[in-house]
């Protein structure tokens, strides 16, 4: 049976939406290779709150993580809290005091008399040392209370580029050495397009929530569904065929990559190039495709031609086209995808014209609708409609989704696109 562990957030900021909570999603996938699993969060503002949130957590938790609170101004108390309600007296480490002052010295800055505090460890608790900061981290072993037992308990400071490294030096070693026999699950994620969850559910995830040995989950995203099997792997080795049966060509990845980097890796497989020309997506696919690393190698430019006049201009497009067709249209969609695809040199180019809303829509085009085109040198360019009545973000997301999973298809059976 693995340990409860529990992740108890401290910072008012983050409850009045100042800043975003990180550490949760983070925590969480470098401790499960331990075997361990987050099975509560809290967060709670800062003040003497944050001891009532600790207490209640004694009762339930093996494992205690807290993060924020260490730092050296009044609103930052976590530190005394625990040692008191621990009834641990604060002592000073003149390492970290050391450290704290030649930080300051390094950077010019002038060290305050508050910033001692951070200096002050409960004692017999082990000091976690923080490279990117002055606040410590501090492991306090379990201790007998008259009513309660603590956790084994973590403090850790808030800011992220704090607290990951200081995790991954200290904190997963210690657990490591404390839980080694934890059950050792694995988890695998199969990314879905063009599949609903409930789809999923009835094609395969149904019978095999049956089963007793497997935890089955899903994290549905527009046009996009995580399907999550956690086992140990000769059962999840068992059960993958099923599952690769199942979804067929809907699966874009076995390794939690995202859409455009599984079309991107295409693309340098292929060794092929790709323009876009976006009007209602507004350039997100080429800001989806640039997000990825290494895209320059296979991004050559994206066109925004939001007005009539720039699809003209940039693209080519002929202006009868559109006073015929109107610019949402398969015969415009066409034509600014070659277009693009002249004006580039690539091998590849997508393009998109729709009515993203919430206004402009006509009974002929009503909102949500959209065109699509996928043009390939040396082959017949394919267009098609879709109809996305939703709202505004949701439609662009969705309409950058669809053409790069007609992308990604055509890749998949293009062993050699630009020949």
């Amino acid at each position: 049976m693995s340990p409860r562990v529990e992740l108890l957030n401290t910072g008012s900021e983050l409850l009045l939406g100042v800043v975003r909570d990180l550490h949760l999603s983070w925590l969480g996938k470098e401790l499960f290779p331990l075997g361990l699993r987050i099975t509560r969060q809290t967060t709670v503002p800062d003040g003497s709150i944050v001891r009532e949130a600790v207490l209640e957590s004694f009762s339930r938790a093996e494992v205690l993580i807290v993060t924020g609170g260490l730092g050296p101004t009044t609103d930052d108390i976590t530190r005394e809290l625990i040692a008191e309600l621990l009834g641990l007296r604060l002592v000073p480490h003149r390492e970290t005091l050391e450290r704290i002052q030649d930080r300051c010295r390094r950077r010019g800055y002038l060290f305050q008399p508050r910033m001692e505090r951070q200096s002050m460890v409960p004692e017999g608790s082990t000091v976690l040392t923080n490279l990117q900061g002055t606040a410590p981290g501090l492991y306090i072993p379990p201790i007998e209370g008259i009513s309660w037992a603590s956790p084994h308990l973590f403090l850790l400071p808030g800011p992220p580029r704090e607290l990951q490294p200081m995790v991954r030096e200290f904190v997963l070693p210690i657990l490591q050495s404390l839980f080694a026999n934890s059950d050792q699950n694995e988890c695998r994620i199969y990314r879905v397009v063009g599949m609903g969850e409930s789809m999923l559910e009835s094609k395969i995830g149904f019978s095999l929530s049956q089963r007793g040995d497997l935890e089955v989950g899903y994290c549905a995203r527009p046009n996009e569904v995580d399907f999550r099997l956690i086992a140990p792997r000769r059962i999840l080795e068992e059960v993958e065929p099923l599952i690769l049966q199942a979804v067929g060509d809907h699966l874009i990845s076995q390794h939690d990559e995202s859409m455009e980097e599984v079309v991107v890796s295409l693309l340098k497989r292929s060794e092929a190039t790709l323009a876009t020309a976006e009007s209602c997506t507004g350039g997100l696919i080429a800001n989806r495709l640039t997000d990825v690393p290494g895209a320059s190698e296979v991004f050559l430019e994206g066109f925004v031609t939001y007005s009539n006049e720039s699809k003209c201009e940039l693209l080519g497009v002929d202006p009868d086209l559109i006073a015929t067709h109107g610019a949402v249209s398969g015969e415009v969609v066409k034509a600014m995808a070659e277009g693009a695809l002249r004006r580039s040199g690539a091998v590849y180019a997508l393009a998109t014209t729709g009515v993203a809303g919430p206004g402009g829509g006509t009974d002929n085009k009503p909102v949500g609708t959209i065109w699509l085109a996928l043009a390939q040198q040396n082959k017949e360019t394919q267009f098609w409609k879709e109809f996305i009545p939703t709202d505004r973000q949701t439609f662009k997301q969705l309409a950058s989704q669809t053409a790069l999973d007609h992308l990604r298809k055509r890749l998949l059976t293009s062993a050699l696109p630009h020949d």
